[in-house]
């Protein structure tokens, strides 16, 4: 890619058009009104150009667990790529803000992000409390208005590509992860993103054609009860002709073919005792969608009984589908017990291919649907289960475990002066001033943990020890040497300050970091119940300057 270095990074200089953000509705005037009539005191003050710094972080793990998966951050970046206001965003600012002077509505009109600098840990990392996922630098006024739609953007794509990442954790690397919740989502946006962010978080494929045409993420659908229970009867069926896989030769009469091997399974000793007759308006709906769909023949087989007529159905419909060279998909259950019944379904197709010579019939597809969430999966684990895939919808994508991650962002130094914002709660109070962040990895090639340090501090050395102290508790330090250290904040947008920065990697590059970031964590870490927490450090000098700062600001108290 023309003026993209080695190392993947955007030269200084080099001009990289981006695009807007993928929701048109994602503008300047996506804020809250503080925002903009705390841009105008900034102005009225004369302090909208002060050089001010943010961080933007999250303060607690969401789901009971510890640890995040960071999303949103290409989207941010398109946002400040395109920051402008048109002229109609004037007039209205100026209808509902009628008392600011003409000279701040000039202003507004002239600002762009090309004084803006983001660093940024990059999208699709596991992060913690803490620790800022974007350090914002840039005029106070102008990165004032960037707060809101920065941590709408980040909230809950982090969330659901959390709960995404959980999911497959529980489900394990060998099951295929369908997302299936675009009718449950909230709303439109919330269905395109969760498809989105849950592909980045472990997802194979989703039911969402939009997502699939935006992202280029891979399709994945059957046919619901519907279309099966809209079948009256076999004679329905008028075109019963259907074409070899190679092309050689043509069935005249498949519906013949599937009732042939329909009465072979009946009269198969093996399969005695497992079922007598099948719904036949259930047979000329798989019949109809085999014959449309001969390559990607996947049925549902709960409509009436699935073991008494969905699976012998199917396996008719497969075996003729086999005649002519064709391999059919699979099954999916929808309702009933999962476990068991995909245990029987998976007995009955083994016993299938033992009783007719079918290579790889024991092997079929079996995916399961239902009202799926993390702890259903891990029950099913538990029992035992012959469940290949696992398609999930409502309790992923609406995050019913938890509403939202809880983002924030807070000044951390205006004019080169550190600032902190302190509270009784202490989970509540900010670490001060522009920092780097570093991840620091141990022999087994765990992460061990995160230190925040002073921009002006020496960074650490791989074999090295440094003190590690929890900002907050005087008594939890530990001195590491890392046999492996990452930097975390990288140059994602340089404003005009000609610094290279980080080319915006593919969706599929982040879903890759994020496995990949999984894999790096310890499993205690990971697991499900009472997980070990990560540890967050800072640097011992960030310690004393916090601790140093706290006690300058904090009002000294009188007793009378």
């Amino acid at each position: 890619m023309e003026g993209v270095d080695l190392n993947g990074k955007v030269e200084a200089g080099a001009v990289e058009e981006l695009g807007g953000p993928t929701n048109p509705m994602v503008s300047p005037l996506l804020t809250d009104l503080y925002q903009f009539t705390m841009a105008y005191a900034y102005w009225k003050a004369g302090k909208h150009l002060d050089r001010a710094v943010f961080d933007l972080f999250f303060r607690k793990n969401p789901f009971g667990g510890e640890y995040t998966v960071f999303g949103g951050l290409e989207e941010c970046i398109r946002l400040i790529a395109n920051f402008k206001l048109k002229d109609e965003e004037i007039s209205y600012l100026r209808s509902v803000m009628p008392t600011c002077e003409d000279g701040f509505f000039d202003y507004l009109r002239e600002i762009d992000c090309s004084n803006v600098e983001v660093y940024a840990i990059s999208e699709g990392s596991v992060v913690f409390p803490k620790v800022p996922l974007m350090r914002i630098e840039g005029p106070v006024a102008v990165v004032q208005l960037l707060e809101t739609p920065f941590v709408n953007l980040v909230n809950y794509a982090s969330l659901v590509t959390t709960n995404a990442a959980r999911h497959r954790f529980v489900a394990g690397k060998s099951k295929t992860l369908l997302e299936f919740g675009l009718r449950r989502a909230q709303g439109p946006d919330g269905g395109i993103s969760a498809s989105r962010y849950c592909y980045m978080g472990g997802f194979d494929a989703t039911s969402n054609v939009a997502a699939g045409k935006l992202f280029g993420i891979p399709l994945r659908g059957t046919h619901s009860h519907a279309f099966v229970s809209s079948f009256m009867g076999l004679d329905e069926i008028t075109d019963k002709a259907l074409r070899s896989q190679d092309g050689s030769r043509t069935c005249e009469d498949f519906v013949g073919l599937v009732q042939s091997w329909l009465h072979k399974l009946q009269l198969a000793d093996s399969l005695s005792g497992f079922f007598g007759e099948t719904n036949q308006s259930e047979l000329a709906a798989f019949i109809s969608y085999a014959l449309a769909l001969p390559h990607n023949f996947l049925a549902l087989v709960d409509t009436y009984d699935v073991m008494r007529s969905g699976v012998p159905n199917f396996c008719a419909v497969a075996l003729a589908l086999n005649d002519l060279g064709y391999k059919a998909s699979g099954i999916r259950l929808d309702s009933g017990d999962l476990a068991y019944l995909s245990i029987q379904a998976r007995k009955f197709f083994c016993m299938v291919e033992k009783e007719f010579g079918a290579p790889g019939f024991g092997k079929m597809l079996v995916t399961a649907s239902n009202d799926l969430n993390e702890e259903t999966i891990d029950a099913l684990n538990k029992q035992g289960h012959e469940v290949d895939a696992f398609g999930i919808g409502t309790y992923l994508v609406t995050c019913y475990a938890q509403a939202a991650l809880g983002c924030v962002f807070k000044l951390v130094e205006i004019n080169n002066q550190p600032r902190i914002k302190l509270s009784e709660d202490i989970t509540k109070v900010s670490i001060p001033r522009k920092k780097r962040c570093f991840r620091l990895y141990g022999k087994e090639g765990y992460a061990l943990v995160d230190i925040m340090i002073g921009e002006d501090e020496i960074p650490p050395k791989v074999g090295e020890r440094i003190l590690c102290r929890n900002p907050f508790n005087e008594s939890k330090r530990a001195y590491v040497a890392p046999q492996r250290v990452e930097e975390l904040l990288k140059c994602y947008w340089p404003g005009d300050s000609h610094k290279p920065r980080e080319v915006l990697p593919s969706l599929s590059e982040m879903r890759d970091l994020c496995m990949q970031h999984l894999d790096q964590m310890r499993p205690d870490h990971m697991r499900r119940l009472n997980p070990t927490p990560y540890k967050v450090s800072v640097s011992a000098k960030l310690y004393d300057f916090i601790h140093f700062l706290w006690l300058s600001e904090a009002p000294v108290g009188e007793l009378l």
